[in-house]
Parts: structure tokens; C-alpha cells; sequence
């Protein structure tokens, strides 16, 4: 069982910068990809960012250029590091873990994890 907690919510204004933490109780924490799901009010949750086990990153459009997530294996935890915030940023964040052998795979969907943080929220005023 993997138990991950998230932190580094907020409210933000336009423009600003947050960076969220999500710690993660794995004994090897190096073979979970790892990603960053929010979720808006009465959207659905989409993937923000994620990062395999092997370090290499993917990120939704929306957000390219702008979020950076890295992770730090000797502390279990993966950081997502936010600029730039705007508005339609506002949603609760959410981390997720899937572990894997292959350390260069992407995980894009939802299904595909099997742990999850509890979320944090992140307001974004305009």
C-alpha cells in the first residue's frame, strides 16, 4: 500500500507561482511513475503532468511552458512547479502513483494508477 500527501495549495493571484509537494510513503518510490491530475469545479479530472520512473516528462498542453514536475527519489517525493497561474488553473490538485518495470513508460490515464493523494485546492484569482 502506497499512501501519497500532497501540500503546497493556496490562493494565488494571476500570475503567481505555487509549487506543490507529494510525498509518498513507497518503499521504492523509483519505480512509481508518478502524475498530477486536477480536477475543476464540474469538469472532470484531467492529467496535468506526469513522470516516469526514469525521470522523462509529459504535460497537457495547457499547461506547457508553465508547469514543470520533477521528482526527487531519495526524498519520495514528486513536486509540481507552477508559473505563470491563470484563473482556469483553479481546480483541487491531485497526485497518483503507478508502479512499473518499464521506467520509460508514460502512464496518461486515470485508470492506470492505483494510488492516490487526497488532493489539494488551488485558487487562482484573477
Amino acid at each position: 500500500q502506497v499512501q501519497l500527501v500532497e501540500s503546497g495549495g493556496g490562493l494565488v493571484q494571476a500570475g503567481g507561482s505555487l509549487r506543490l509537494s507529494c510525498a509518498a510513503s513507497a518503499r521504492t518510490f523509483s519505480s512509481y511513475a508518478m502524475g498530477w491530475f486536477r480536477q475543476a469545479p464540474g469538469k472532470e479530472r484531467e492529467l496535468v503532468a506526469a513522470i516516469t520512473s526514469g525521470g522523462s516528462t509529459n504535460y497537457a498542453d495547457s499547461v506547457k511552458g508553465r508547469f514543470t514536475i520533477s521528482r526527487d527519489n531519495a526524498k519520495n517525493t514528486v513536486y509540481l512547479q507552477m508559473n505563470s497561474l491563470k484563473p482556469e488553473d483553479t481546480a483541487v490538485y491531485s497526485c497518483a502513483a503507478a508502479w512499473t518495470f518499464n521506467s520509460g513508460r508514460y502512464y496518461p490515464r486515470e485508470v492506470e494508477y492505483a494510488y492516490w493523494g487526497q488532493g489539494t485546492q488551488v485558487t487562482v484569482s484573477s
